[in-house]
């Protein structure tokens, strides 16, 4: 939990402030065409919270956290340290497995829930700055806007994204052949897979969801 939440917030909050700030450029330039720019807080709002947070904090931990665990299991893997478990008695899919992927459930949906806080807060500076318009306002609008499933929308996203990171992480740690060349083709492999596994469920989840 460690490795993949607290080491991540730095980058995390970096890129969730950026792209808070970019949707609120964004937003207040396309709506500026039709004197609209205070309506900015609802498009900033809903593609935080719904979309950009758990998407952007999903392939973070796909880049940091799957292609560590691909490499590290593909390295057991090939030292025959797996083998040795089992000779000890130990289940390697109790022993390496459970413990990657109960972290990944459990700090994925809290950092795409850090990303959101950050994205909206960045956004808001931006928008106070640009309109005028006060952190209070901003804030208030945002309440108002987004209710407790538009919240649930994202974090389910992210918990998705976590059992997608993780699955595709043992499974090419597991999979590895040819010593240490192999294990850089399945980290590789493993964080390539995993981000594509990513986007095309976000494009998924949203069409189901929104039907």
């Amino acid at each position: 939990m460690t490795e993949i939440g607290l080491w991540a917030l730095p980058i995390v909050t970096v890129l969730s402030a950026t792209i808070g700030v970019m949707l609120a450029i964004q937003g207040i330039y396309t709506l500026s065409t039709f004197g609209a720019e205070s309506h900015v807080v609802v498009g900033i709002g809903f593609s935080v919270v719904r979309e950009f947070a758990p998407l952007i904090t999903g392939i973070l931990v796909a880049g940091r956290s799957g292609s560590a665990l691909a490499a590290r299991l593909g390295t057991m893997h090939i030292s025959q340290e797996v083998d040795a478990l089992y000779v000890m008695g130990i289940n390697p899919v109790r022993f390496l497995v459970a413990p990657a992927l109960i972290a990944m459930l459990v700090m994925l949906p809290a950092l795409a829930f850090f990303a959101d806080i950050v994205g909206l807060l960045a956004a808001g500076l931006y928008v106070n700055m640009e309109l005028g318009m006060s952190i209070g306002a901003y804030t208030q609008n945002l309440i108002e806007l987004l209710d407790v499933d538009d919240l649930m929308h994202g974090l389910g996203k992210a918990t998705l994204f976590a059992v997608l990171v993780a699955l595709i992480g043992v499974a090419n740690g597991a999979s590895v052949k040819g010593g240490a060349e192999g294990v850089g083709r399945v980290t590789t492999r493993a964080v390539v897979q995993a981000i594509s596994a990513i986007v095309i469920t976000d494009m998924l989840f949203a069409f189901v969801i929104t039907r």
